[in-house]
């Protein structure tokens, strides 16, 4: 039981960063109808500024903050000079500028600053708490939770509650009528993929410290586990985003602890396969009736 219990904690802590990583691919997705295959490539760049800044000032929270602000700008300039030179008129054009994306920023990185792993802080202990003899959250992931909490509320909020989210939406759905109506199209477009690269880039600092640590390529895994909670959520549903997160975490805490790390890539891969078969939209996504 104790075991079940540690578990189940590890896996809501992990399952908190996918759902902030798969809340980053949703709000690409919401704002320009597109899956970006190079958010975890763009969120380790990020990371890689955190490093370079923390080394620099020895300040965790300064790389932390750099951190941020480059995934914002990155993914600003992604869409300003690579996807809307990109036609669109084809589905398949996008993906595979993305592709070569990810492929061009880890080669860079890769350049700049090797292919060893990194070490990666974090501000407070990864030391697990113990509550009644059973060892449960540590602070670190006590942070999680609360930084993870914050943002999805805040995200909501601004697409529920805000004009801007409101013209976002508007963009992305109707672009066109969205014109008519005097909404900047292209400006709520570049908006989107700066908020989504920039929770991309939370979401990386917080996850990667749990890993091996800095490495061009310590996304990969994060990312097909995120995309896989996204598509599970529905890729049009924030708060599907934040359960199918959670579930994936548990789901992969159980198959590590119960059957061995070596199958977490299959039981991801599994669980995406599944849902693509039987409810391509998500969980959340809404039923429409079919018609003869």
């Amino acid at each position: 039981m104790d075991r079940f219990l540690f578990l189940t904690l590890d896996g809501l802590s992990r399952g908190a960063v996918y759902a902030a990583f798969a809340l980053a691919l949703v709000l690409i997705w919401r704002a320009g109808r597109i899956v970006n295959f190079a958010q975890g490539a763009m969120a380790v760049a990020a990371a890689y500024v955190a490093y370079s800044v923390t080394a620099a000032t020895g300040s965790y929270w300064l790389g932390f903050g750099a951190a941020l602000l480059a995934g914002l700008l990155l993914g600003a300039v992604v869409d300003i000079a690579v996807m809307r030179l990109v036609d669109h008129r084809s589905p398949l054009n996008p993906v595979i500028v993305a592709l070569g994306l990810v492929l061009l920023i880890q080669a860079v990185l890769g350049m700049v600053y090797g292919n060893e792993y990194l070490p990666a802080q974090t501000p407070f202990s990864r030391t697990a708490l113990t509550v009644g003899g059973t060892a449960v959250l540590s602070p670190y992931d006590l942070f999680v939770f609360a930084t993870v909490g914050v943002v999805g509320a805040a995200l909501v909020w601004v697409f529920t509650r805000t004009a801007i989210g409101l013209r976002m939406r508007a963009a992305a759905f109707a672009p066109e009528v969205s014109r008519l109506l005097g909404v900047n199209v292209g400006g709520m477009l570049t908006l989107g993929w700066a908020l989504a690269s920039g929770v991309g880039a939370l979401a990386a600092m917080l996850v990667i410290p749990t890993e091996l640590g800095l490495h061009p390529h310590a996304m990969d895994l994060v990312f097909v586990s995120a995309f896989t909670a996204a598509v599970l959520g529905g890729l049009d549903s924030p708060p599907g985003a934040v359960v199918g997160g959670l579930g994936v975490g548990l789901l992969l805490s159980y198959v590590s602890g119960y059957a061995g790390g070596d199958l977490i890539p299959l039981a991801v891969l599994a669980l995406l396969l599944t849902v693509l078969l039987l409810r391509p939209g998500g969980l959340f996504a809404p039923v429409t009736a079919r018609r003869v």
